[in-house]
């Protein structure tokens, strides 16, 4: 298997990922079970450990897989011999055909030194299948300090054991990615029986959505795709996203080779730091080419600081290397990589 150094550009940047991380990867892009190629997320906890989390995909139409075993091995700044070496499972027992399944590997110390982790899948067996019998749902979701959540758990099947419930956490990036799961066990079930769950968990702040699935001794769940609730006004607004040249005026077409700004205003309800009356942010562009998967053209960043409240611009420069229909994203976080605005209004252009 070969492993590689994933370049800490922007995109690594957009991660939500701790500062100082780089990470080493593994892609069996041959084999039927594959790591996903979305970056793990990478962070430490409150007790100083490095935790990672990614998501495993079964690319199999027809087979099952279980015993799916990954290897994350933890480095110091040097990269050269590991610091540690963990192996753990996902976080479904059996991944059914063409479905995904989320593992999270903890450091086996809270050790400071660790900066660099990679990822490797080891192996993997076929499964005889679970039958989805398991059906999942949400009955209350709430965000103060905490996502809670009311749920049922409906076993349509024979009595189970081993139950339990997963709650797992998505960005706000397009494909969504994983960084946070949580679980509660539920034990035995009766045929045909209903249970109640409940979750209350701390999550990351720049969870937009989460999915909540099950699985048992013999049978699995849908996967319930939501929407984490707002918890307050957000400190800014995107709006007006535009293309222009260098004299302000607005493009509908451009040609490659050409530098463009990328402009959006940002309407600021209140300022961060009430002392000095300014917001410090980081300002996100991504730019996808049009297609059946989108390309990732481009992804800028540009820091600055909004001075008082009201309608203020923001600005990153762009040059299309490759024709097409492009659609342009923008977010603004701020310097911890905590959005402040919800994502601006998409904007498509033609590069001719």
């Amino acid at each position: 298997m070969r492993k590689f150094f994933l370049i800490f550009f922007l995109i690594v940047m957009l991660f939500p990922i701790s500062s100082g991380f780089s990470q080493k990867s593994d892609t069996l892009s041959t084999l039927s079970v594959a790591l996903t190629s979305d970056s793990p997320f990478v962070y430490k906890d409150d007790e100083g450990y490095t935790v990672v989390v990614g998501n495993v995909l079964n690319k199999n139409e027809v087979t099952p897989v279980t015993n799916v075993q990954i290897r994350v091995n933890f480095y110091d700044e040097t990269g050269t011999e590991p610091l540690e070496s963990v192996r753990a499972g996902t976080v479904l027992e059996v991944i059914p055909e063409s479905a995904t399944s989320p593992y999270l590997i903890k450091s086996e110390s809270p050790n400071p030194n660790i900066t660099q982790i990679s990822v490797f899948l080891e192996g993997f067996l076929p499964s005889s299948p679970k039958s989805q019998q398991l059906v999942v749902e949400s009955t209350s979701v709430f965000l103060d300090e905490n996502l809670k959540l009311s749920g049922v758990l409906s076993n349509g099947g024979s009595p189970i054991t081993d139950t339990s419930v997963y709650l797992a956490f998505y960005d706000a990036f397009i494909p969504p990615r994983l960084i946070g799961v949580s679980s509660i066990t539920i034990g035995d079930v009766a045929a045909n029986e209903k249970v109640d769950f409940y979750f209350n968990e701390e999550i990351d702040q720049k969870a937009v959505s989460f999915q909540i699935f099950a699985e048992s001794n013999v049978f699995y769940s849908n996967f319930a795709d939501e929407k984490i609730p707002q918890q307050l006004t957000r400190l800014a607004t995107i709006s007006d996203v535009s293309l222009t040249d260098s004299q302000g005026n607005r493009l509908s077409e451009i040609t490659t080779g050409s530098t463009v700004n990328i402009r959006s205003n940002a309407l600021i309800q209140f300022s961060i730091d009430q002392n000095t009356n300014e917001t410090p942010y980081t300002y996100y562009v991504q730019v996808k080419q049009s297609g059946e998967i989108p390309y990732v053209e481009f992804l800028g960043k540009s820091d600055g600081r909004f001075i008082g409240t009201g309608s203020q611009s923001v600005t990153i420069d762009w040059i299309p290397e490759n024709s097409g229909v492009f659609f342009i994203e923008t977010f603004v976080w701020d310097r911890n990589n905590i959005p402040i605005a919800d994502k601006g209004p998409i904007a498509v252009i033609v590069v001719n």
